[in-house]
């Protein structure tokens, strides 16, 4: 299949949409002001080949699509011991409720929403420089220098107070080790990382890979945790919206609200879409789309 042309032809197809419908992330200063009539799309085959069409280059603040690379950090780290505190569920609720931690004893769902990120991020905080390692790993996968906006998490963590209080709550159930402030700064500087289409798309190779690097080969994760990482996208990635993400496109995906979404094709394929319009849970208005849209063409499914 010439990817190519078929990522073209869905660029094509949606560009007259861009702009009509959807909202960018606007509780977050820093992204209101991105311009919503943006649509990028990129993929890179487990053999290295690569295609991309749109604002495929154009970086942006991949937010949520962070805690993918927080939990393979937690995951090459600790291992088994990282879901002690960490559950493996679909919340089933927004990305930052509090609704459930209270039932639950302070146990995030799983490692895709807030609470569960923050909860990983606190055990890397515990085990080295939870910033600069995030940088490495992703400068690693993609093969170019990664850095974060500052502007991005300056805003966050003035405005974050809804994840100062997921945080705070966990404390109290003794499930954050470490002070609340480096855990906030650490997470809220992963969510701000400025990357490309292109530049997630070859990152996240790994996870097409059976957990191998997309450049040099070593592991990256073992097979198993690989598998286990697009379980996860796959079932609580996309916010409440899983079911409806399994359902149209059927492939692991993990969306961040500055509307990157991240989608793997096991044993073919990484690939990444981004345009800021989101729907209501959160995800890109136009990246669904796309997603389906490649999904219904290509036939690709792990189902």
């Amino acid at each position: 299949m010439d990817y190519q042309l078929l990522l073209e032809d869905i660029v094509d197809t949606l560009r007259p949409e861009l702009g009509k419908a959807g909202q960018v992330a606007s509780y977050i200063p820093a992204l209101a002001r991105v311009p919503a009539a943006q649509f990028g799309i990129a993929l890179r085959t487990c053999d290295g080949q690569e295609a991309h069409a749109g604002d495929s280059t154009t970086p942006f603040s991949i937010q949520s699509i962070s805690k993918l690379f927080a939990l393979t950090l937690g995951m090459q780290a600790m291992g088994e011991k990282l879901w002690e505190r960490i559950g493996r569920e679909p919340s089933g609720n927004p990305f930052n409720s509090l609704v459930q931690l209270e039932s639950e004893q302070g146990i995030p769902r799983n490692p895709f929403i807030n609470a569960g990120a923050i909860a990983v991020t606190d055990r890397l905080v515990s085990l080295f420089d939870a910033k600069a390692h995030m940088l490495g790993l992703l400068t690693s996968l993609c093969g170019e220098p990664i850095a974060f906006d500052d502007e991005v998490a300056a805003s966050e963590a003035a405005t974050g107070f809804r994840n100062i209080a997921l945080a705070n709550f966990m404390k109290s159930f003794g499930r954050i080790d470490n002070d609340v402030g480096p855990v906030l700064d650490a997470y809220f500087h992963h969510c701000s990382i400025r990357m490309s289409c292109l530049q997630l798309a070859r990152a996240a190779g790994y996870l097409c890979r059976d957990g191998q690097h997309p450049y040099s080969g070593e592991q990256v994760l073992t097979e198993k945790q690989a598998r286990r990482v697009n379980a996860l996208m796959l079932t609580c990635g996309t916010y409440d919206a899983a079911g409806e993400f399994a359902f149209r496109i059927g492939l692991p995906c993990k969306s961040g609200v500055g509307g990157g979404i991240v989608a793997v094709v096991p044993d073919k394929l990484t690939l990444c879409v981004w345009s800021p319009a989101l729907e209501h849970s959160g995800n890109s208005l136009l990246g669904m789309k796309a997603l389906e849209m490649f999904a219904g063409r290509t036939g690709v499914s792990v189902f």
